[in-house]
């Protein structure tokens, strides 16, 4: 009669007998159990894992006669000595005998040759598709004799230096009005480009048009909610358009008096704005990091042009290649493909925030001014040129004013007050102007926030920290005789180089 199983009282019944064919069963926790075969699996595979292969010599033979084969085959057929009939064949390659030598007067096969005679009889199945090289002679090496070095004569070539021209005579500039009318600082301008009137905006978020000739008021437009910090007028349509710290940028018709369109989409305060000057579109950068494109038809976003890392304080655009440009308090200036709608080169020279641009009127060059230095950089691929400097404050805005005689004059104003002129072709500042404070001001208020030039580049418009607009010209009554040029050429030192 078989017998029952036996009932287990921590599971199921186990068959009698089964407990003594595998022994006694262990039952331990699963972590315990991973543990355990891992070491088992350590100790299995990696127990050896310091033993080294030996090494097989007719191995290591072969491996360095294939190497030996590879490197010196061409060189194989090569004669170790000419002979006298070849050297007279050839008489560039003949060196005279020496006499007293007596390993030249015989040929004998040097150690590589040897190897190579080895190597081919180890290495029979080369495949020699290639020509080889017809042998030629070789003329024996005359022994080296230590040259006196008072009786060299090495010849350096002359390192050329840049050449730094000398700046053009300009007529210093001086204040010709002052118009008051604003309640907070004056951050933005735009000159109308029939130049009858000029546009300016700032912390009391209103925008004034003033009579350009007279400096009186003629309009007031009210709409943004916050500071508003970049203003453009269309040349193509009766267009004004406006970009604020509310997030806004407004369209206003100068024929109604009222805003028209609204442009949705920064995240954060915008700061600066330029319009295309052939397409109907017009770029807009702020706090949001961003450059965004938009057609100004239809309100539409077309780009949004990411790539910078900071907040977007300065744009120009221009009808050429590249079509805007972009500084940013990332210190980085980005050139940026319109059709491909994405950056096409990336200036990293800058040390600080680089808050102004200017476009060259005649030359396919841009300027970018920061606090270190004001850059010259040569369109399309952003190369450097060179070094602008002498101001050693931040720089808020600039203007390139076209040369008459030959040189343009570029104009920056910094946030200590100070409009600096210089001669864009050398580099040389010859005029360095602090403005005044309007009576009743902080004396700490006088920095300048932004400057423009008419359209007849006679005028100097400046926007300033005492609530003022101030109207600068050139002094009609000065020459060279009264203001002499003060230069004297620099010296070239590391830092005029980058």
């Amino acid at each position: 009669m078989p017998s029952e199983p036996v009932p287990r009282p921590d599971g199921p019944a186990v068959a009698p007998g089964a407990e003594d064919a595998i022994g006694a069963v262990e039952r331990v926790p699963v972590t315990l159990a991973v543990k355990r075969s891992l070491k088992r699996t350590h100790d299995m595979f990696a127990g050896n894992h310091d033993l080294r292969r030996g090494e097989d010599p007719s191995a290591t033979e072969k491996l360095l006669r294939i190497k030996t084969h590879d490197e010196y085959e061409h060189v194989r057929d090569v004669p170790e000595q000419a002979g006298e009939e070849a050297m007279a064949a050839l008489p560039y390659l003949a060196a005279p005998m020496l006499a007293d030598d007596e390993s030249t007067k015989e040929a004998r096969p040097t150690a590589i040759t040897q190897m190579l005679m080895d190597t081919g009889a180890g290495v029979g199945n080369v495949d020699r598709t290639l020509p080889s090289a017809s042998p030629g002679p070789v003329a024996p090496l005359r022994p080296s004799v230590p040259k006196d070095p008072a009786n060299t004569v090495q010849i350096v070539p002359v390192r050329a230096r840049p050449e730094i021209p000398k700046p053009v005579w300009h007529a210093p500039w001086k204040l010709m009005r002052v118009i008051s009318g604003h309640e907070g600082w004056v951050r933005c301008i735009a000159v109308d480009p029939t130049n009858e009137w000029f546009a300016t905006s700032g912390n009391d978020r209103l925008i004034k048009i003033w009579d350009l000739a007279s400096g009186t008021l003629k309009l007031s437009l009210t709409g943004h909610v916050s500071t508003i910090r970049g203003l453009a007028i269309s040349d193509r349509h009766p267009y004004l358009f406006s970009a604020s710290e509310d997030c806004e940028v407004k369209c206003w018709d100068l024929e109604q008096n009222m805003v028209i369109r609204n442009y949705h989409g920064h995240l954060s305060g915008v700061y600066c704005i330029a319009l295309h000057p052939t397409l109907n579109i017009l770029a807009t950068g702020g706090r949001d990091s961003a450059v965004r494109i938009w057609d100004m038809r239809t309100k539409q976003g077309i780009f949004v042009l990411g790539g910078h890392t900071n907040a977007v304080s300065s744009l120009v655009a221009q009808a050429s290649e590249p079509q805007f440009i972009s500084g940013s308090m990332d210190r980085m200036v980005r050139l940026w493909d319109l059709a491909a709608g994405k950056c096409a080169v990336t200036l990293t020279n800058h040390k600080k925030s680089v808050r102004a641009m200017a476009l060259h009127p005649s030359e396919y060059t841009f300027v970018s001014c920061s606090a270190d230095n004001n850059k010259v950089w040569k369109c399309p691929k952003g190369a450097f040129e060179r070094n602008i400097s002498g101001h050693a404050a931040i720089v808020n805005a600039c203007a390139i004013r076209e040369g008459r005689e030959g040189s343009s004059i570029l104009i920056g104003a910094t946030d200590n007050g100070y409009l600096h002129f210089w001669d864009w072709r050398s580099g040389h500042k010859f005029q360095s102007l602090l403005a005044t404070p309007q009576p009743g001001s902080m004396s700490a208020e006088n920095g300048i926030f932004d400057v423009k030039l008419d359209q007849s580049a006679s005028r100097l418009i400046t926007a300033e920290c005492d609530k003022t607009v101030k109207i600068y010209r050139e002094d009609p009554d000065a020459n060279p005789e009264t203001h002499p040029l003060n230069w004297k050429a620099p010296k070239m030192n590391v830092e005029s180089r980058y």
